[in-house]
């Protein structure tokens, strides 16, 4: 018989607050705070902790399928004590306050950077979960061709 637990608490995976004692206390207060705007802004989103890739990562369903879109991951390393918010196809995103970081390391992700003490601009962060939301959710073949146009993907 199939699970009727959520998606992010299935027994064989690991719960978001578990997975976040890790990290320094600073860091952990950003991605909490960050976890509840993504809540807050798409509570249909689908939260489990990716412990191959080091990050909590966000899918959103679409259809009989799910379609990973966005991540919070903390780091925490001597000369980087940061938390990224991160958008799957940010190369897509209207960035017209250069605030997404990733261009020149990437081809498609992009992602904010929140270190301890700076304040988090929520609203700017809705706008951008929502904007994500929407090229996660277009038809793969749209998305596909604005992925080219961007110079994302070869043609």
């Amino acid at each position: 018989m199939p699970s009727t637990k959520p998606a992010a608490h299935r027994g064989d995976e690991i719960p978001p607050e578990a997975w976040l004692e890790a990290y320094p206390p600073p860091l952990v207060e950003i991605a909490v705070r960050l976890r509840a705007i993504v809540r807050r802004t798409l509570p249909d989103a689908i939260e489990r902790v990716r412990p191959g890739w080091g990050i909590l990562g966000y899918d959103l369903p679409a259809g009989r399928r799910s379609v990973f879109f966005a991540w919070i991951w903390p780091q925490a390393q001597p000369r980087h004590t940061h938390v990224h918010l991160g958008f799957v196809h940010g190369v897509l995103m209207d960035d017209p306050d250069g605030r997404l970081e990733g261009a020149g390391v990437t081809r498609n992700a992009r992602w904010v950077t929140v270190r301890p003490g700076e304040p988090i601009d929520e609203p700017r962060l809705v706008e951008l979960l929502r904007e994500a939301e929407g090229h996660a959710l277009l038809p793969a073949p749209v998305r596909r061709a604005l992925l080219r146009d961007r110079g994302a993907i070869q043609p």
